[in-house]
């Protein structure tokens, strides 16, 4: 087993139970790429390592990124080869670095057009890099990626409240929309959950519902087979998503998640629903 495809099956994330739908060369591609967001991002987030040692972690990511690993692991060995194989911008990868590394230090942002500068690097570029794993030839299936990518992460904003407050005293909620329902930056560090919350809440809700809306319609019909990995995503987000607002939001002290069960209904709904269109 390569050391992506370890990664990959220790995360048991909701992306790692989608990719059994793709063939196995756009699988194993899928695998590495995922296994360089997982490695990245843990790397952002160990605060069992000194902020120097994982902003140092993360910049020679980037600099071998851009102009070569001068000794590659087995990791950065398969990246590389990927980001030739699939002839990948590596912008796109570097965006997802640059993302990590915005992460290593708490910070605020005022406005969503503030919020979505992360979210593009963290979310976006990574559904534009998968989209070309996945096989997506039409240029419009990048505005379903975008859209997508603004509405998963702002699911995971939402269910990660309060994780992310005691990671380092994160907020990734816009300090003006905590503005508009009277809701302050220490009400949320004090996990404060009333009326002003559950309106925040329902409010962020809403911004995610229309990028999943979004993504919905702007799936091109000639993309829809390759992207069917990503759909299966789609459907398990936004019912995660939707199992947060019936239950009011009770992020502070419970981490929402679907069951395996839950997960398998959403992969065999949309892998029926693409046999019947022929896909």
């Amino acid at each position: 087993m390569t050391d992506a495809a370890k990664i990959t099956l220790r995360a048991r994330s909701n992306l790692a139970f989608a990719l059994p739908i793709l063939p196995k060369d756009r699988r194993d591609d899928a695998v590495i790429f995922y296994a360089f967001c997982r490695v990245v991002d843990d790397l952002a987030d160990d605060l069992t390592r000194p902020l120097e040692e994982r902003e140092e972690g993360l910049l020679a990511w980037e600099s071998g990124l851009r102009d070569g690993f001068e000794d590659p692991d087995p990791l950065q060995r398969d990246v590389m080869g990927l980001i030739e194989r699939r002839d990948i911008p590596v912008g796109l990868m570097v965006a997802v670095v640059d993302g990590c590394l915005m992460d290593l230090r708490p910070q605020r942002f005022g406005t969503w057009d503030d919020l979505s500068e992360y979210t593009w690097k963290v979310a976006c570029a990574v559904g534009l890099v998968a989209m070309r794993i996945f096989g997506a030839r039409d240029p419009a299936t990048e505005r379903y990626a975008v859209a997508l990518g603004h509405a998963l992460q702002l699911t995971n904003i939402i269910r990660d409240v309060d994780e992310d407050l005691a990671n380092g005293g994160r907020i990734y909620l816009p300090l003006a929309d905590l503005h508009r329902f009277q809701y302050t930056e220490r009400d949320l560090i004090g996990r404060v959950h009333d009326g002003r919350f559950l309106a925040l809440m329902n409010y962020e809700c809403e911004r995610a519902e229309m990028f999943y809306a979004e993504a919905r319609n702007m799936l091109p019909q000639g993309d829809r087979r390759a992207m069917l990995a990503a759909e299966v995503m789609r459907g398990i987000y936004r019912r995660l998503l939707d199992k947060m607002k019936a239950d009011q939001f009770q992020v502070f002290g419970k981490r929402y998640s679907l069951s395996k069960a839950a997960k398998a209904f959403v992969f065999g709904k949309h892998l029926l629903k693409a046999r019947m269109r022929g896909e």
